[in-house]
């Protein structure tokens, strides 16, 4: 049975980093989290010992980690009882970013105006992943001007979305089985799980990934149309779509001045105003 950390005592010899690291407990529920810190640490041959005392420098340095990947290690090691410095968590680059592109229609495929239809919602609604996967259809009523969205936690109004919206729903009701779906954005195929459905509730990690390649195939068809005389432009906003996140897409949105409907992100979207206000004041 494993136990926690402690650290080797003067002059005693450690064992070797796969058996001290197979001692230790993974901290509950960041276990995966825990696997993979561990499997960085074993690349670079440290052991808990070792990653104290070095902290995360050597394997951040060989995984090329961002700050804000450093700082969720660090509270995963620290969680695990490794004694590590907690840095601070890194302000989101960049503080403010044109998520226009993201919401227009490129094509008639259904995966693509499912994300715009998502996409151009989020910019009103800014709920999380968690929120947008259980969103239903029969939440969301669409008026002459706006999307008018009613959940249990209050009503909103979102504009700019219907188009978007509109298309989304004309090519759904194409196909008996999303037309059927209960869910604003259901599958669109099945998946591995046992009672995955077309038309059945997505999982939080299909959502992220169907939104990580929206940005992907948005930034390509960016440079690829993009006008001489804005490429310049056009390939510095697609580097950023191409790392792009729903959960920054999100907070970039708060940023803009979108009100919350969910307390995750808020305070930091506030931070990023304050921020690009004192940058701006010089």
């Amino acid at each position: 049975m494993t136990s926690g950390w402690q650290r080797a005592l003067p002059d005693m010899p450690t064992p070797p980093a796969a058996r001290a690291w197979a001692r230790i407990t993974p901290p509950r529920r960041y276990e995966a989290q825990w696997r993979r810190l561990v499997e960085a640490a074993l690349e670079q041959d440290l052991g808990p010992d070792a990653l104290a005392d070095t902290g995360l420098d050597p394997v951040a340095a060989a995984r090329d980690w961002k700050p804000a990947t450093v700082a969720l290690y660090t509270k995963v090691a620290r969680y695990g009882g490794i004694e590590l410095a907690q840095p601070r968590t890194p302000e989101p680059d960049p503080l403010t970013l044109d998520l226009r592109e993201l919401t227009r229609i490129r094509s008639d495929a259904p995966e693509h105006l499912r994300t715009v239809a998502w996409c151009s919602l989020a910019l009103g609604w800014p709920g999380t992943v968690g929120q947008f996967r259980n969103l239903r259809r029969d939440q969301v009523h669409a008026t002459s001007r706006r999307l008018l969205i009613s959940t249990e936690d209050g009503e909103w109004s979102v504009p700019g979305a219907l188009t978007a919206w509109h298309a989304w729903e004309a090519v759904r009701n194409r196909f008996p089985s999303l037309a059927a779906s209960p869910w604003v954005l259901p599958a669109l195929r099945r998946g591995p799980g046992v009672n995955s459905r077309v038309g059945g509730q997505l999982s939080t990690q299909a959502l992220q990934v169907t939104f990580a390649k929206h940005a992907v195939r948005t930034a390509t068809a960016m440079q690829v149309t993009a006008p001489p005389g804005r490429r310049e432009e056009v390939e510095a906003l697609a580097a950023v779509y191409l790392t792009l996140s729903y959960d920054s897409y999100r907070r970039l949105a708060l940023a803009a001045g979108t009100s919350p409907v969910a307390p995750r992100g808020a305070v930091r979207a506030k931070r990023s105003v304050s921020r690009a206000a004192r940058l701006a004041g010089g």
